[in-house]
């Protein structure tokens, strides 16, 4: 029987369904990073041991040790009823940004038709990493015209009113300077092997292959999720400045970048060593 191996293949329209679905997924697998690290934190735990203390304090319900080991579960409820409304509320904090993150990334104009958004570039791209038959991520570049704008098909205004926008530009075709990696997936199970940087390898080898009019990719990360950030770290980007901050605790959101002389010196070096 034949080993299966790992692929890096394009987009196709069959892959619809699983694509978005993905990327939903992936717009709010940070909630649960954030709702975890929030809830061990230094102060979290701090806070809960206290008010689970001052209640056991009032009710009374220190350990018996007159009951053996039993006298000892006396205090456990004082802990579980404090327990579960400091959950609630952590993720009752942190929510609100991945939703609207999540609700904004499913009206941009790629979502619309994946496939004449990303083919309206040579250096654009949307590729599938599979084992094989077994999905394993993806990552989505854009290096047209419009690789830098964030507009929703609907925004939003003060007043509560939706807008629809005007998305027929969004499909013509051309090459920016500046090529954005729009999305970037892998499944948690297959992340410990670093194919992650496999993948991400790939792109920007597609990206500065195909069109010398690229000279720059850029990304946005958060530390929050450490593998995304600490690949794009070992593809080369740097951080060009914080655009903001997410979860209850303030992680920093980056705007990372690779520019094509540091590519280019990289490969060099590469080849070099080979």
């Amino acid at each position: 029987m034949a080993e299966p191996r790992a692929i890096i293949r394009t987009y196709k329209p069959d892959d619809e369904k699983l694509v978005k679905f993905t990327l939903g997924l992936a717009a709010m697998e940070g909630l649960a990073v954030a709702n975890r690290r929030a809830a061990f934190h230094p102060l979290t735990l701090s806070l809960w041991v206290g008010l689970s203390c001052i209640m056991i304090q009032l009710l009374n319900w220190w350990p018996i040790p007159e009951y053996r080991w039993l006298g000892w579960l006396l205090p456990l409820p004082a802990f579980g009823c404090w327990g579960v409304p400091i959950l609630f509320a952590l993720d009752w904090i942190n929510r609100p940004y991945f939703e609207d993150a999540a609700s904004d990334l499913m009206h941009r104009p790629d979502f619309a038709n994946l496939q004449k958004y990303y083919t309206r570039s040579p250096s654009s791209g949307l590729f599938i990493l599979e084992y094989g038959s077994k999905f394993i991520g993806l990552v989505a570049v854009d290096a047209s015209k419009d690789s830098q704008s964030e507009q929703s098909f609907t925004k939003r205004t003060e007043k509560g009113h939706v807008l629809a926008g005007k998305i027929d530009h969004f499909y013509s075709s051309g090459t920016s300077s500046v090529a954005t990696i729009r999305h970037f997936y892998v499944e948690e199970r297959f992340r410990k092997s670093n194919v992650q940087q496999d993948i991400l390898a790939f792109v920007a080898r597609h990206v500065f292959t195909n069109a010398q009019d690229v000279k720059v990719i850029k990304a946005s990360a958060t530390p929050l999720l450490g593998y995304k950030y600490s690949s794009l770290r070992e593809l080369g980007c740097s951080v060009e400045k914080q655009v903001g901050k997410v979860g209850i605790l303030g992680w920093r959101v980056d705007a990372m970048s690779l520019k094509r002389a540091r590519w280019e010196k990289d490969q060099n070096k590469h080849s070099s060593d080979l």
